[in-house]
């Protein structure tokens, strides 16, 4: 199902979007097992498999009720699954907000992929007038999603508690981007 939020056949220089598929699971399964993907993040421990599968149940849900959705980040020489990025309709101190989002397998961290493709979401919800604003939700103690966050241009928001975690809301508004576009022309 195409929602409005989910970059689907989209693309950027170096990566494709696409849903996530049931197939892909083993190789994302990856993501959970290395314990470097939760350092930042308090959650339940859980089994990999099992928090590997509540992953995509809530990508599929998300797909299905119109809440965007992590796309698949599949590298164009390769074909290798790279990790997932995307928009997705997210509540924040009871406010619905709409949040880049990006996870990416850890050998492929520090190579561009988030930048290019969280950079690749905001163009396409602002050029699409999707949203006012965007927001990246970040640990305290995440600094390369900062980074990448601050690349994006975002800036911090606020801090609040989002899934028991001490986060930072980054924050980038749509007519700061268009001043920014006009800037570069």
């Amino acid at each position: 199902m195409q929602t409005k939020y989910l970059l689907e056949g989209q693309e950027s220089e170096r990566i494709l979007f696409r849903q996530a598929r049931e197939s892909d699971f083993n190789y994302w399964l990856k993501f959970f097992e290395d314990p470097m993907t939760s350092k930042y993040w308090i959650s339940k421990p859980q089994k990999p498999k099992v928090a590997c599968q509540q992953w995509y149940d809530k990508q599929f849900y998300r797909y299905e009720n119109n809440l965007g959705g992590l796309c698949a980040l599949i590298e164009k020489n390769t074909g290798k699954l790279l990790g997932h990025c995307g928009l997705i309709v997210q509540k924040v101190d009871e406010i619905e907000e709409i949040e880049i989002g990006y996870h990416l397998l850890p050998k492929f961290w520090r190579k561009g992929f988030a930048i290019e493709s969280a950079t690749k979401c905001k163009n396409h919800a602002f050029k699409n007038n999707l949203t006012d604003s965007l927001i990246s939700i970040i640990s305290l103690t995440n600094t390369p999603s900062q980074v990448v966050a601050i690349k994006n241009g975002m800036s911090i928001d606020k801090v609040t508690q989002y899934d028991d975690n001490k986060v930072n809301i980054f924050r980038i508004r749509q007519s700061d981007w268009r001043t920014k576009n006009e800037q570069r022309k």
